[in-house]
């Protein structure tokens, strides 16, 4: 893509009423847009990242089984009613709205109980189970804390995997292979080393559930972490009898902040049998199907890439989640920085690369400062010094060693042949 012709803004300075640092740095590089409070619009940059953590998430989703799929966001009550969810005495998180002859719809927060219902037109034996069926989807919640950026919004993109199994054993090894899947998810993305298991609360289905918890300075959630043991307790569930569990001593735990990144959760049949999912197992006998969901936030992973990642300076988006592998900045107007500008531009687009091509002629200053504010991994400069000096600069974003170096070789160096 050429700078020229991408559709972005750059600016000095976020808007005012913008708290969150995250927030801040993807308003400002261009590529969020703040509509109100916890509520943005996704630029083409912005989108450029949505659609890579979309793609490490979903390599991992088909690897064990996932089948993706979009399910509608206006809900019916009726749904909802059956399992308890719809008032807002007990969920208090609905957008709703009534509609012209009276009726009334909610805005999905979640899609359990749609899921649920939607898999009682397909699943009635137990040949037809398992199924792991997910999707990538905006989410409304009446958040009334919508502070914190891209990690608490009121509209927000989530992956959400719903399990059918015939039993808890069946559920008990798909949640184990989940559960693996998205500690790969996390290393591919980078924060593996900080991002821990972490025990929660399970509610009325299970002992316990599980949040993926990555430690950060901007986190809401407090957790406990055994560094010996790799074993991490969310505050609300810690106490003696769940150490003891456990088998970890108290002395050994660290407190640490964290925002939740992920989680797991089991069902068994809380939703299953209010709305009539079950299926005949092979003695001919009707049995409810054993549920679990698991969810990954997709723009609060993005709003905690960019705050983690980021410097004095802008973003720096680790490999495979940036927009763009290079800013390739081309300084000067004569013709042969052109010529070679333009040549290396294409050059590495075919060995693979991708490129953002600042073509528009401004001055360096403003062209280096768009690169280290933008986050990409790689600077590339061609100048008529470059040139007189052997080649082109590169530069890896967070490190202030400039090469200087053939085409070719930079091609080897970024791992493209």
């Amino acid at each position: 893509m050429r700078r020229s012709e991408l559709f972005i803004k750059t600016r000095k300075e976020a808007p005012a009423d913008e708290r969150a640092r995250n927030a801040q740095l993807l308003i400002r590089a261009g590529y969020i847009h703040k509509e109100m409070a916890g509520v943005y619009s996704y630029l083409p940059l912005g989108m450029k990242v949505v659609d890579n953590i979309k793609r490490i998430v979903r390599d991992e989703m088909d690897a064990i089984g996932g089948q993706e799929m979009i399910l509608s966001t206006i809900q019916h009550p009726e749904i909802w009613q059956a399992t308890d969810r719809w008032s807002d005495d007990n969920v208090d998180v609905w957008f709703k709205a009534v509609l012209s002859e009276g009726s009334e719809v909610g805005f999905g927060w979640s899609h359990e109980e749609p899921m649920a219902r939607l898999m009682t037109q397909f699943v009635n034996s137990y040949k037809d189970l398992p199924v792991y069926a997910y999707q990538f989807q905006n989410k409304l919640r009446r958040e009334v804390r919508a502070k914190s950026g891209l990690l608490r919004a009121r509209e927000f993109i989530m992956k959400d995997l719903y399990s059918f199994s015939r039993d808890q054993k069946e559920h008990e090894k798909f949640y184990g292979q989940i559960s693996d899947a998205y500690e790969r998810i996390y290393r591919k993305l980078g924060i593996g080393d900080i991002t821990h298991k972490t025990f929660a609360s399970g509610g009325p289905f299970s002992k316990f559930s599980h949040e993926f918890q990555t430690v950060s300075p901007v986190g809401e959630d407090t957790i406990y972490f055994h560094e010996g043991e790799a074993v991490a307790i969310n505050k609300e569930v810690m106490n003696d009898g769940v150490l003891a569990e456990l088998g970890i001593a108290r002395e050994g735990l660290v407190e640490k902040t964290a925002v939740e990144v992920g989680n797991i959760f089991t069902f068994g049949s809380r939703y299953s049998e209010p709305l009539g999912l079950f299926y005949t197992d092979e003695k001919g006998t009707k049995q409810p199907v054993f549920m679990g969901s698991y969810g990954i936030g997709i723009s609060r992973l993005m709003g905690l890439l960019a705050e983690h990642f980021a410097d004095d300076k802008g973003l720096v988006w680790p490999d495979g989640v940036a927009p763009f592998e290079v800013y390739l900045c081309r300084l000067g107007d004569e013709a042969e920085v052109k010529k070679i500008a333009d040549e290396a531009y294409e050059d590495l687009q075919k060995s693979g690369l991708s490129v953002l091509y600042d073509d528009r002629g401004e001055r360096p200053g403003e062209q280096f400062a768009d690169a280290d504010l933008i986050g990409l991994p790689w600077r590339l400069v061609v100048s008529a010094n470059s040139l007189k000096a052997g080649g082109v600069e590169l530069k890896a974003r967070g490190s202030d060693q400039v090469k200087i170096m053939p085409l070719k070789s930079i091609k080897e160096t970024l791992g493209k042949s």
